[in-house]
């Protein structure tokens, strides 16, 4: 082999073991798991949850779809969002231009029946505007508590509590 093609396989494999070594690092797991079976069903309900938190961590909206219902219901929604699906959509895009780092940490999955309880922590900076308020790079670091109920592997409604006074405090 020549020393052109060497450095170009050498290049190549250096890429490949960049490339897979940062997917794992991205990969979100839940810091704690909880299920009451550990059956086919539990994987699917777990594999719809962590979609969602997926999409809340990155803001891509392949992750919501994969997750989410056509007919997706949010039984919790703040004042004027939306329905459905295209209403957490935009959500996410409101949200990631006032902190554009948004990230989200699961904190804790609990699985009992059709249900999947999840504990978030979502952090990033704030650096856009919201109403008369502009960002300085401050710290947002808030939990929130989200209520899946899945069927056949998908997310079709969901509880939410997200922790806005603390939020606010940190924005102020």
């Amino acid at each position: 082999m020549n020393k052109g093609k060497i450095k170009t396989a050498t290049i190549a494999i250096c890429i490949a073991i960049l490339l897979g070594s940062s997917v794992q690092a991205n990969e979100l797991k839940p810091e704690k798991f909880v299920s009451t079976d550990q059956s086919v069903h539990t994987v699917e309900i777990k594999q719809a949850a962590m979609n969602y938190a997926k999409f809340w961590n990155t803001g891509k909206e392949a992750y919501a779809r994969e997750a989410l219902l056509e007919n997706f219901q949010d039984m919790t929604p703040p004042k004027g969002r939306k329905k459905g699906i295209e209403g957490v959509l935009e959500a996410s895009q409101n949200f990631r231009k006032v902190i554009p780092n948004l990230h989200v940490e699961v904190e804790h999955l609990l699985i009992s029946g059709n249900f999947a309880t999840i504990r978030y922590r979502f952090k990033g900076n704030f650096n856009g505007k919201m109403g008369d308020v502009i960002g300085q790079g401050q710290v947002v670091d808030f939990p929130a508590v989200d209520i899946y109920e899945v069927y056949n592997g998908k997310i079709i409604r969901n509880w939410h509590l997200e922790d806005y006074n603390t939020f606010f405090s940190q924005v102020k």
